[in-house]
């Protein structure tokens, strides 16, 4: 993949996040002009809050989500501006879609990745003692 670090004034990260989340009851719900909406609000989100889309698929019931974030976002804090937003829109927009409470299940999966690996950092810092 081969991803740049991202730079700020105070920091240097590659933080890439793989969520996985579902419509409640895993509805068939994320088709055709929903499915279309639903990926234009995404990428709108994403500009405005300095997310960077590596890769997204939606699925009729489930959504693939990889994002590369900066560290002043947690997961928690981008699944809930992710969900909400996405969840009101769609609703008021899709009538089909207003009598439910809310779009998403509260749930989620979420797995951090990067370009290397958990192994290739662990004996790069177990070396630093040894380095002297």
């Amino acid at each position: 993949m081969g991803q740049e670090y991202r730079r700020t004034t105070t920091t240097v990260s590659l933080i890439n996040y793989h969520f996985v989340f579902c419509p409640r009851y895993r509805r068939k719900v994320l088709v055709s002009q929903v499915e279309a909406r639903f990926k234009e609000l995404v990428q709108e989100l994403c500009q405005k809050n300095d997310w960077l889309i590596v890769a997204m698929e939606v699925m009729p019931d489930h959504v693939h989500l990889f994002l590369n974030v900066l560290p002043t976002d947690s997961p928690a804090d981008v699944m809930a501006k992710l969900k909400g937003t996405t969840s009101r829109c769609l609703r008021q927009e899709f009538k089909h879609l207003e009598h439910l409470p809310s779009l998403w299940t509260r749930s989620y999966f979420v797995s951090t990745a990067g370009n290397v690996s958990s192994e290739t950092i662990q004996r790069y810092v177990e070396e630093q003692k040894k380095r002297g």
